[in-house]
This record gives structure tokens, C-alpha cells and sequence, in this order.
């Protein structure tokens, strides 16, 4: 059972859209070109604020099981803006 509300359960969801979005957060951040670590923190806060986390679980498994990249993020996403602007890199 997903533990939503919880920092961890967020910052999981944060790294799999990025991935869904074709973004390795990791990869940025290590040539020096990516968010800060506020940022990154500023990222998992905004998920803890959504209302529609089952919603995002549903769409990044639905990926997960196609094993294809998504074009945009669901309109819901807190961080939708961020991550297709780092999808454009």
C-alpha cells in the first residue's frame, strides 16, 4: 500500500514521472546543469500537495507497463512545468 502523505512516498513519485518523462534527475544534477537541492526538495513538496496522487500512480504504471516515454505530464501534476522544461534539455 502506497504511503501517500509521506516525504518518501513523494520523492518516489517526483523520480518516476521524471523517468516517465524521459528526465534522469541524477544525470542533470551531475553535470552541474540541473535544479538545486532546494529545488528538488520545492519538487516533492509541491507532489505532497496534490490531490490526485492514485490518479499519478495509475498513469506512471501505465507507462511502467508499456515501457514507453510520455510526452507531457497529466494535467494535474504540481510539477508538469518543471519536468517537461527539463524534458527539453
Amino acid at each position: 500500500m502506497t504511503k501517500f502523505g509521506h516525504y518518501d512516498t513523494h520523492a518516489l513519485l517526483v523520480d518516476r514521472m521524471a523517468e516517465t518523462l524521459g528526465v534522469d534527475l541524477t544525470e542533470i544534477a551531475q553535470r552541474g546543469e540541473g535544479p538545486t537541492e532546494v529545488e528538488g526538495h520545492n519538487r516533492v513538496y509541491r507532489c505532497l500537495s496534490c490531490t490526485c496522487p492514485d490518479l499519478c500512480v495509475k498513469f506512471l504504471d501505465a507507462h511502467a507497463e508499456m515501457e514507453t516515454t510520455a510526452r507531457q505530464a497529466p494535467g494535474y501534476c504540481r510539477n508538469k512545468a518543471d519536468l517537461e522544461r527539463l524534458a527539453v534539455r
